[in-house]
C-alpha cells in the first residue's frame, strides 16, 4: 500500500455545481470484531469525522449519513456536524439495502452525489476534489468511477441523471449492478491514487496501515 501524493494538493471548490454526499456506515463490522469501523480512531478522531471534515473542506453541499447496527454509537459523534442521518431498519440485508436506502433519502435535484464508504482513512479533501473535477471535465457519462492500477476504487460520483435511472430501475438496482449494466453511462477516473484503494476491514488491515504508511489506527472504547 503506497500512499499517494494526490493527497498533498490543495482541495478544489465544486465551483457551480450541488454536490451531496452519502456516508455508508451501516454494517456489522463483523471481520473488525463487530466493531463499528466509522468509529475507529486515527488522531483520537473517528473516521468518519475526518471524513465530514474532507467533505466540508471540499465544498459539497449535502451530506446524509446512513447508520444501522451501530446507530446508538454513531449518532451522538454527528451532533455537532450538519448532516442528516437516515438508519437502516435492516442492516443485516447488507450493504446494497443502505446504499439503496441513501439514494432514495438524498436531494434529488444535486448535480450529483458522492458515494462513499466509512472506512478509507487516507480519503481527504483533495481526493474529493480530484472526482468533482473528473465529473466536471468528463467527455461522457454519468458516473465517475475511479481506477487505480486497474482495480475499482471508491468513493464513486453519481451524476443526476444516473441517480434517476437507478431510482426508476426497481427497489433492488444499486450503484454497483447499474455500472455493470450500463457501462456507457460510467466514465473512468485512470489515476494512481491509491487513497481511492485504502480501506480497513480487519484487525489485519489496521496492522497494515502501520506497517506500511506509520499510520496508527485504534479501536474505539465504547460504552458497554
Amino acid at each position: 500500500m503506497k500512499s499517494s501524493n494526490q493527497g498533498d494538493k490543495p482541495a478544489s471548490k465544486a465551483i457551480g455545481l450541488n454536490i451531496g454526499a452519502i456516508i455508508l456506515a451501516a454494517g456489522e463490522g463483523v471481520r473488525m470484531g463487530s466493531i463499528p469501523k466509522a468509529l475507529i480512531q486515527m488522531e483520537g478522531i473517528p473516521l468518519i469525522e475526518h471524513m465530514l471534515r474532507a467533505l466540508s473542506e471540499a465544498a459539497v453541499a449535502e451530506i446524509l449519513v446512513v447508520t444501522g447496527y451501530y446507530h446508538a454509537f454513531i449518532e451522538p459523534v454527528l451532533k455537532d456536524h450538519p448532516v442528516r442521518i437516515v438508519c437502516n431498519p435492516n442492516p443485516a440485508l447488507g450493504q446494497p439495502s443502505s446504499v439503496r436506502l441513501g439514494l432514495e433519502a438524498i436531494n434529488q435535484d444535486l448535480d450529483g452525489v458522492i458515494m462513499l464508504l466509512c472506512d478509507q482513512p487516507l480519503i481527504n479533501a483533495a481526493d474529493i476534489a480530484q472526482l468533482i473535477e473528473a465529473f466536471m471535465n468528463r467527455g461522457s457519462g454519468e458516473i465517475i468511477l475511479p481506477m487505480v492500477d486497474g482495480k475499482r476504487g471508491n468513493p464513486v460520483l453519481i451524476g443526476r441523471n444516473a441517480l434517476k435511472q437507478i431510482l426508476a430501475s426497481g427497489p433492488e438496482m444499486v450503484c454497483r449492478n447499474f455500472m455493470d449494466q450500463h457501462p456507457e453511462m460510467v466514465s473512468l477516473l485512470e489515476t494512481s491514487n491509491a487513497h481511492f484503494l485504502g480501506d480497513v476491514d480487519s484487525i489485519a488491515d489496521l496492522q497494515k496501515f502501520r506497517q506500511e504508511l506509520g499510520m496508527v489506527l485504534t479501536l474505539p472504547n465504547l460504552p458497554n
